[in-house]
């Protein structure tokens, strides 16, 4: 293939130079969490602080470091609903950072919190029993034309219904009067509906709030547990500059990375990965992909592929090779076979282990998050002096070695959560508490 030229860019190319939206939402820190509502608020999503649960307390041992027993702290917690579910649903992912846990497993861990919400359940079910009414109008109206239009006689020189192609104009006025009207009633029959669920939410909103504030840690043992400072995170969608195209020799035109069929993410989403152990090219493109939005803290992009860190045992897991053609050794044929494309797939995720279905990908941890922590770590330090002898003590740690295994940092490039496609749950209890897989990618 030719090499690139910045001088083989054409000109047509300017007309599409703005930034192209990608499926997933990127999680951005927005600043101190202080509110007490807010706070108790498991609908607000959040990095570090204390969890906000949608129903009582789970056991403490859920957020216990697999490696060392110890209490974890939360590294964010995130509202996060599924389109179409009559449940409330959370996110939870607690971290170990304790240095001698780093690089082991069982040190992440994510666990989803359901609730049961009925009268969300309630407007579901009217959502369909609508849409299935609608649609059996439908078929009975189109049943009902088809049973009244007369039948042609294919040995008739003349046809009452036949079409006058001089008076096209006629009809398509008619039936664009007749269009109208029909889209005029569902409109108003749409936003009727809409405008009745609208008045309802402010007073579920309300209703939901109350409840969750009465689901309070302050008698727990969550209370006690450790806890970085609570910060809020907010959402914004993905944004890529559209892929470049560059001529070639013959006349064609091919995008920059060479990527499949172009979607909603601008040629990103279809990517393969080059079968090279040259380069890391795994480790380029995080870094090229996370460079747009540098402040990024976490990935949600549910159902959708993970951005891998290195070309580690996780990248192998979720990018298989692919099986080599047979190379002939001969010198008469010997050949130069390209680089062989990985592309992603689910099929060595473990499956649900409460109702057997398919785990799919549901958001990742970037590494700016353990710069956002570490940060919210070092003012609530600050604001916590420390006596003379603890200080003391720390030098002394310090000064023999003794701090090693005890220095709290985290040492991961990224944390993947992969989550129950079904999103399965206890409906006989109203919900559930269960936990998911992360696959870690260490910073090595």
């Amino acid at each position: 293939m030719a090499p690139k030229n910045d001088d083989d860019w054409s000109d047509s190319d300017d007309e599409d130079l703005s930034d192209v939206e990608t499926n997933v939402q990127l999680g951005l820190s927005d600043g101190p969490l202080e509110s007490p509502e807010d706070l108790r608020d498991a609908r607000v999503s959040r990095i570090g602080g204390h969890p906000a649960f949608l129903r009582a307390p789970p056991p403490t041992t859920s957020a216990q470091c697999k490696v060392c027993g110890e209490p974890m702290s939360l590294l964010v917690q995130v509202w996060c609903p599924m389109e179409e579910s009559p449940n409330d649903r959370a996110l939870y992912v607690w971290g170990c950072s304790r240095g001698s846990c780093q690089k082991k497993d069982g040190s992440i861990r994510a666990w989803r919190q359901l609730r049961y919400n009925k009268k969300y359940a309630e407007k579901l079910a009217k959502k369909a029993e609508r849409k299935k009414t609608k649609e059996e109008a439908e078929r009975k109206a189109a049943a009902e034309a088809a049973h009244s239009q007369p039948k042609a006689n294919p040995f008739s020189m003349k046809s009452a219904t036949a079409p006058n192609p001089f008076d096209l104009g006629s009809q398509i006025f008619e039936s664009e009067s007749t269009l109208d009207e029909d889209k005029s009633g569902s409109s108003s029959s749409d936003e009727a509906v809409s405008d009745e669920e609208d008045v309802e939410e402010p007073q579920e909103d309300a209703e939901l709030a109350a409840r969750l504030a009465n689901t309070t840690l302050d008698d727990s043992q969550w209370a006690e547990a450790p806890a970085y400072g609570a910060l809020y995170l907010s959402t914004t969608p993905e944004y890529l500059p559209p892929a470049k195209k560059v001529k070639l020799t013959k006349g064609a035109e091919m995008n920059e990375d060479d990527e499949g069929g172009k979607s909603k993410d601008g040629g990103w989403g279809f990517e393969g990965y080059e079968n090279s152990i040259d380069v890391d090219h795994t480790f380029e493109r995080f870094t090229k992909r996370v460079g747009y939005e540098g402040e990024q803290c976490i990935r949600y992009e549910i159902g959708g592929t993970p951005l891998p860190f290195a070309s580690d045992a996780v990248f192998n897991k979720l990018f298989p090779a692919p099986p080599g053609p047979t190379l002939p050794v001969t010198k008469p044929d010997f050949m130069v076979v390209p680089a062989q494309k990985r592309t992603y797939s689910l099929s060595n995720i473990p499956t649900c282990p409460y109702c057997a279905g398919p785990r799919v990908f549901e958001c990742q941890l970037m590494p700016n998050l353990i710069n956002v922590l570490r940060a919210s770590q070092k003012e609530g330090q600050t604001k916590k002096k420390m006596s003379d002898e603890e200080r003391r003590q720390q030098v002394l740690k310090e000064l023999k070695g003794e701090g090693a295994e005890e220095r709290m940092d985290m040492g991961w490039g990224t944390c993947m959560v992969f989550s129950c496609q079904k999103d399965c749950s206890d409906e006989a209890a109203g919900g559930c508490w269960r936990e998911e897989l992360v696959l870690v990618q260490w910073d090595e």
